[in-house]
């Protein structure tokens, strides 16, 4: 049995914490940070997989399962988290769901995040 077959990771959105959080056996193993900007846009901006669970692809689990959420709830994202961006590069099927960075987008998040 591989570590893969082992392990079972879930993600789960918490809206009050802004976050999906991926889940490994029970085990709290990251999380990617959003804000909404409206109803209808969600701006990912940091993307964080803890040490101990690095190297098992959750990162990309984890965004591929946020941005799937992104589009079954009719809205579209932001990629300013640097792992979001290089995601979206790869899997161009979120690509009809994205909207650029635009300085109108990082000052209004950075007004969200003070």
């Amino acid at each position: 049995m591989t570590d893969q077959d082992q392990a079972s990771p879930t993600v789960r959105n918490v809206p009050d914490r802004h976050r999906y959080e991926i889940q490994v056996d029970g085990e709290f193993a990251g999380f990617t940070a959003y804000r909404d900007r409206g109803e209808g846009q969600r701006v990912f901006y940091h993307t964080k997989i803890f040490d101990a669970f690095s190297g098992q692809g959750l990162a990309s689990r984890l965004v591929r399962e946020a941005l799937t959420d992104v589009r079954q709830a009719g809205k579209r994202f932001v990629p300013v988290c640097p792992y979001v961006k290089g995601f979206l590069g790869k899997h161009q099927e979120f690509a009809d769901i994205a909207d650029p960075v635009t300085p109108d987008v990082l000052e209004w998040l950075d007004t969200e995040l003070k």
